[in-house]
């Protein structure tokens, strides 16, 4: 615990007197300039300036079909998304932003007001705690669970995904975007202030992280996007090394889902019936449903479709009755799960 302790300090430090806004960054790791969505980047017209100058996010976890959810955001900071999200969820909504950084959470408070009135009601709360421990919220009470660029910094990791799985309602979701590794940080990067807070030093193993959520009781994990993340800073490129880093925005569900994708012979159309993507829906790097066309589907993108929030804007046709064996579902320029007989 000691060891966790430290790190907690150490991040606190970095992000509550080092950093007064994103410019004192030394990379461009916590602070990628993803353009976000459209309805995004018309919420963030309503964000106090304040609140954005001191936004150290690396990319845009806010996903669609929000009205009247309660979502909470793990490591809120300053507020900035936690303000974006109140008017995607609306005056019915709740959000509540948790961070451990005393001097973020000032700021966060200190706009309430200003934000109240600017949207015409007032649905955020902010509460200062660790993402670790989520003791003051109920199990399965929340839709939602976000977090932008903050998981890495924390010294146990799963305690936070337990947490997470934890607190979400049943067919709920977990959309987080964060800093991942092509291999395990050395030890010595991992507990430098420098590298921990610029959001590198805690970098998730992609083979580490698809296990962990394994123990969790998470069997299928999917990536939205990807995309390599330069560092931008020589010295800390020297230090680095030959790991590569991906900033990624990842979803999850609260479902009973096997770890490999089987295939039922099912098949989901999309309705275009959310707003926000009247003509196609988006569900990761490999499933991208244009609204009317029907789609084969594995067992596990069924449930995730038809055991969800999203189940109103989909027909999944097909039950479980029959196997037909693995599904061959893989993102572009993946290797087929699906591989030729030993005669091919």
């Amino acid at each position: 615990m000691d060891g966790d302790f430290k790190t907690h300090e150490s991040v606190q430090d970095y992000y509550g007197r080092i950093l007064q806004s994103s410019a004192d960054l030394k990379t461009s790791a916590c602070c990628l300039a993803e353009a976000g969505p459209a309805r995004v980047l018309e919420a963030l017209k309503n964000v106090h300036e304040d609140v954005k100058s001191r936004f150290y996010g690396c990319g845009s976890p806010i996903p669609p079909a929000l009205e009247g959810l309660k979502v909470l955001d793990l490591g809120c900071g300053s507020g900035r998304d936690c303000y974006v999200l109140a008017q995607l969820v609306g005056a019915e909504g709740q959000v509540t932003g948790l961070d451990m950084t005393t001097e973020q959470l000032e700021l966060a408070r200190s706009t309430q007001a200003w934000h109240a009135e600017r949207f015409g009601y007032a649905n955020t709360r902010f509460v200062q705690g660790y993402i670790e421990q989520l003791d003051g919220i109920d199990d399965a009470s929340l839709d939602l669970v976000v977090s932008n660029c903050v998981i890495n910094l924390s010294p146990d990791k799963e305690r936070v995904f337990r947490e997470i799985f934890r607190v979400l309602k049943p067919g709920g979701e977990l959309y987080f975007s964060d800093v991942f590794s092509d291999r395990r940080i050395p030890a010595t990067l991992a507990t430098d202030a420098v590298m921990l807070g610029e959001c590198l030093g805690g970098a998730l193993y992609e083979e580490d992280f698809r296990r962990l959520m394994l123990r969790v009781g998470c069997a299928d994990v999917r990536i939205v996007t990807s995309s390599p993340l330069l560092i931008n800073n020589p010295e800390l490129e020297q230090r680095a090394g030959n790991i590569r880093f991906y900033s990624r925005t990842v979803r999850a569900f609260k479902l009973d889902l096997e770890d490999r994708c089987e295939d039922y012979g099912q098949v989901a159309i999309y309705l275009g019936t959310l707003p926000e993507a009247p003509h196609a829906f988006t569900l990761d790097d490999h499933h991208h449903f244009v609204s009317g066309k029907p789609m084969l589907v594995c067992g596990n993108t069924a449930d995730m479709l038809g055991g969800s929030r999203y189940a109103a804007h989909f027909r999944v046709f097909g039950e479980k009755t029959q196997h037909f064996g693995l599904f061959d579902c893989a993102p572009p320029g993946a290797v087929s799960a699906v591989q030729p007989g030993a005669c091919c």
